[in-house]
């Protein structure tokens, strides 16, 4: 299948990022760039480009002399990549809603309901993008760019395993619910609350993941 060709590095990185996060690669799995430039028709110097960029992310890892590989999240780095993001998020949270307005309230409640739309209809494949898009509607008056350009690399970081908790744990319903809370705290701006909830939020979801994949990986071993 090839890709379009208007921005080729970022084309190339979308399409593989997209492919991980699926799980058509698995963790370990090469890279090879003569065979993945010539199946997205793209030249090598720009699927180069696209995997640094997916490094950055931290869902491929590039060993001199022996190429890209998907890289793989030991459980210890996927709880710190929770609090990380509980940590940013929180403070963002607080920055952000001394400044939300009338529309910010109305884009909030809009990527709730896609979420809870993505749930309803079983669309697991949209449930880490709609997920995001509420967050970051959530910080986005704060006006941080770089805070927000960090926590868009953490939110990649943690997006391939996002279905397999949700999955695992069944933990749709209660994400759905705690959206719903902190739609309700940001709109009546209730700062420590939000804030609260949100930091909640993450590390109960960092914690049932950390479980969900030890489960897994018992469950793989046997």
């Amino acid at each position: 299948m090839l890709i379009p060709r208007q921005t080729l590095s970022d084309a190339a990185a979308d399409a593989l990022r997209q492919r991980i996060l699926d799980g058509v690669y698995p963790a370990g799995t090469p890279l090879r760039q003569e065979a993945l430039a010539a199946e997205l028709g793209v030249s090598r110097i720009p699927l180069r480009e696209g995997l640094r960029r997916l490094e950055a992310e931290g869902l491929v890892t590039v060993l001199p002399h022996r190429g890209a590989m998907v890289a793989s999240l030991p459980m210890d780095e996927v709880a710190e990549l929770f609090e990380l993001r509980a940590m940013l998020e929180e403070d963002l949270v607080r920055r952000a809603l001394p400044h939300f307005t009338p529309a910010d309230d109305l884009a909030l409640k809009r990527h709730a309901l896609a979420f809870e739309q993505a749930v309803a209809t079983d669309q697991t494949a949209a449930w880490g993008e709609a997920n995001r898009q509420f967050h970051f509607a959530l910080y986005a008056p704060a006006a941080r760019p770089l805070t927000l350009d960090t926590l868009s690399r953490l939110h990649a970081q943690c997006d391939r395993f996002l279905r397999l908790q949700l999955i695992l744990t069944r933990g749709t319903a209660r994400a759905v619910k705690e959206h719903r809370a902190i739609l309700a705290a940001a709109r009546a701006r209730h700062i420590d609350t939000t804030a609260r909830l949100v930091r909640d939020h993450i590390l109960t979801a960092g914690m049932a993941l950390t479980e969900a994949l030890a489960r897994h990986r018992t469950a793989e071993s046997a």
